[in-house]
């Protein structure tokens, strides 16, 4: 059996080596346009900032060592450009000799990947405009930015690749802006109050989020001077394009294989609608575990699962479907760490679930312990099944155990229930005696059980806590001209205070106001509410 793999990187190396694992004798052979088959992708951008130095590190294997390490055959320089399924054949050119030639194959793989979306404005042919999607992409920005060229840049795009490589600028001593056309950075990841709450941070410490401004070009004497957009003119050295990505399948637009917005569709088995032709990574399109609707996820972690899988199935052996993805993610961004899966609260809706969430503010590791760090997790559950639908996680301690629980939890099909008493690790260099994810879930359930009354952050910010009046529970005064109450003084009804006025419980994290809601409510008052995340989360309260 001959099969020809098209494209490498995370997807069709993962075939080739797994396949070879489980045929030896099969003929693979991986056909790639780029010099480099196996490379991190998601590395590139702690390249640029030193955290990674030397370029061979990004460097997974060679065409040589892969070849000698798993006994697939591979070309490199060479493009793809049209497919014959009648034939089984698939024609490619050379890109040194520009000859032409094609190859045969019994099972054809498609690990194509995409490419950076570049978008039509002038000055992209100047000096300093960059993308990210190679190694070499990277040697060249951190040239650039190693010897003083660049001062002042401005990424377009606030998605991982664009907030990361900002983060990683900013360490350099760069002077960043991150503008994007979406209301917010990271809006097709999070909620709207976690993204605000990352451009909060980002803007602290200097990186500064444009948002609902678009790109409309670029200008200089031979090299990059100025950015026009949509609001007003951007001074600049360099300008880094991160406006996402576009499955590289245009050659198989004539091909017959159903495809979706460029990608390729494919069932469980990651197989097309031609029985002999597999999709893997960035350039097929999966569904989500959850709900079971299309979902693209261009991530090296779906790509490896899925070519294993391809490979499996290719190899001959059964066994169940690719369940989907849960678009879980996790990166470093400027100034705070961002972990998130399942759905968002307005995907959970759109879905058709009834959606309860909580917003709680957890040390990652005991409190006493050095390096402890403040965590902000935003839960969410199906109202009637308490089934947890999804996580999203914001700090710069744990957030990826906290979205691997969320994960593993979500997969299983859990409820708050079963995770309520679940036997964390506890140290505290680790974790906190009461481990931050049960905090969460315990919070989720009390709010579910009526015991805990709250108005969550995107409430707050939509105004719906307007004729409450606001007290501070904080252990030290932190909001100006707002009554503070001392927790601890607390043994009857408040002087001033009638039973049934409406109270904003306010405190640093949202920790102390549920103890003070218990005890005002014990002493008989009606209309209390907690404001979630407290100030730490509600940026507006820290003006």
């Amino acid at each position: 059996m001959k099969v020809l793999i098209v494209g490498g990187v995370a997807a069709g190396t993962k075939v080739a080596a797994k396949l070879k694992r489980e045929q030896p004798d099969a003929q693979v052979m991986i056909l790639n346009k780029g010099a480099d088959i196996s490379y991190a992708g998601c590395g590139l951008p702690y390249y640029v900032g030193h955290v990674i130095e030397e370029r061979g590190e990004l460097v997974v294997n060679t065409p040589a060592a892969f070849s000698a390490l798993t006994g697939a055959q591979v070309r490199v320089g060479v493009e793809v450009t049209s497919l014959d399924r009648s034939a089984k054949t698939v024609t490619a050119q050379d890109l040194s000799s520009g000859e032409s030639f094609t190859e045969s194959y019994d099972k054809l793989v498609l690990a194509v990947g995409a490419h950076p979306f570049v978008p039509q404005c002038e000055g992209l042919d100047l000096e300093n405009v960059f993308f990210l999607r190679t190694p070499d992409d990277a040697v060249s920005l951190r040239e650039k930015v190693d010897s003083g060229a660049i001062k002042r840049a401005v990424v377009v795009g606030g998605g991982l690749i664009g907030l990361e490589a900002a983060e990683n600028l900013a360490a350099q001593g760069v002077k960043v802006s991150v503008i994007d056309f979406a209301p917010h950075v990271l809006s097709e990841l999070l909620d709207p109050e976690c993204c605000a709450y990352v451009e909060h941070v980002m803007a602290n410490l200097g990186v500064m989020p444009f948002t609902g401004v678009a790109l409309e070009g670029i200008t200089g004497n031979g090299k990059v001077e100025k950015v026009l957009t949509s609001r007003r003119p951007m001074k600049a050295d360099a300008v880094l394009l991160a406006m996402g990505f576009r499955p590289s399948t245009e050659f198989l637009a004539d091909s017959g294989l159903e495809m979706f917005k460029g990608t390729l569709l494919v069932d469980g088995d990651m197989r097309t609608n031609d029985p002999d032709i597999y999709a893997v990574g960035d350039c097929a399109m999966v569904t989500n575990r959850i709900t079971g609707q299309r979902q693209w996820s261009a991530m090296g972690s779906t790509a490896n699962i899925s070519g294993r899988l391809a490979a499996i199935r290719i190899a001959g052996e059964t066994g169940p479907a690719y369940p989907g993805v849960l678009g879980t993610g996790v990166a470093k961004l400027p100034g705070v760490s961002m972990g998130r899966t399942g759905l968002t609260e307005a995907a959970a809706k759109k879905a058709g679930y009834e959606v309860e969430t909580i917003v709680v503010a957890v040390d990652d590791k005991a409190h006493y312990y050095p390096g402890s760090e403040k965590m902000m997790m935003k839960l969410l559950c199906d109202k009637a099944t308490h089934k947890l639908l999804g996580l999203q996680a914001l700090g710069n301690g744990a957030v990826d155990k906290m979205t691997d629980i969320a994960v593993t939890a979500i997969s299983m099909g859990a409820t708050l229930e079963d995770l309520q008493c679940c036997d964390f690790a506890y140290a505290p260099p680790f974790s906190t005696a009461i481990h931050p994810f049960a905090v969460a879930v315990n919070a989720l359930l009390n709010k579910l059980s009526g015991k805990l009354e709250t108005i969550t952050p995107a409430q707050y910010a939509a105004g719906e806590a307007e004729g409450y009046t606001m007290l501070d529970v904080s252990i030290q005064p932190a909001l100006k001209g707002v009554p503070y109450i001392q927790l601890n003084q607390v043994n009857g009804p408040l002087e001033g205070h009638p039973l049934d006025e409406k109270l904003l419980l306010v405190c640093s994290t949202g920790k102390r106001t549920y103890l003070l809601q218990n005890r005002l409510k014990h002493f008989g008052y009606t209309n209390t509410r907690i404001l979630e995340g407290g100030v730490l989360f509600n940026p507006q309260l820290q003006e």
